[in-house]
């Protein structure tokens, strides 16, 4: 039974070769993720681009009846008062509302960049731990 006889000196998977070859396939392994990473975040995309198309059009339906729930509280007011004066109750009620609306949305906004600004000093700080490290 004849072996081949295991080399004794340099052979072409040295250690340095070893070494490339595997940083090469950990940089190509790399690549392949962030394509894969896009393909999915571009098909995510796609389909919220077409889930959101039904949302819109309902949000429009729901407008029209919104307007036209209004027009009928209007014209209901209008059986016991001047249609004008109707008209403008139902509007500052409305006007009122959406400023109340409008301001609360307004803090909810402001505490938003608050929240931004601390990950932002957490991911400096990550970053600084991490340079020091290396």
């Amino acid at each position: 039974m004849a072996s081949s006889p295991i080399p004794s000196g340099p052979t072409d998977a040295s250690m340095t070769g070893l070494l490339s070859r595997l940083m090469d396939e950990a940089l190509a392994l790399a690549r392949n993720e962030i394509a894969l990473a896009k393909a999915e975040a571009r098909t995510a995309l796609r389909d919220v681009k077409l889930s959101v198309a039904p949302f819109a059009i309902a949000a429009g339906v729901l407008l029209a009846g919104v307007l036209t729930l209004v027009a009928t509280v209007i014209l209901a007011l209008a059986e016991v008062m001047r249609p004008w004066l109707a008209a403008m109750l139902v509007s500052i009620v409305l006007l009122v509302a959406g400023f109340v609306l409008l301001n609360a949305g307004k803090r909810k906004w402001s505490h938003l960049g608050e929240q931004f600004d601390r990950t932002q000093e957490s991911l400096q700080k990550d970053a600084t731990v991490v340079a020091r490290r290396t």
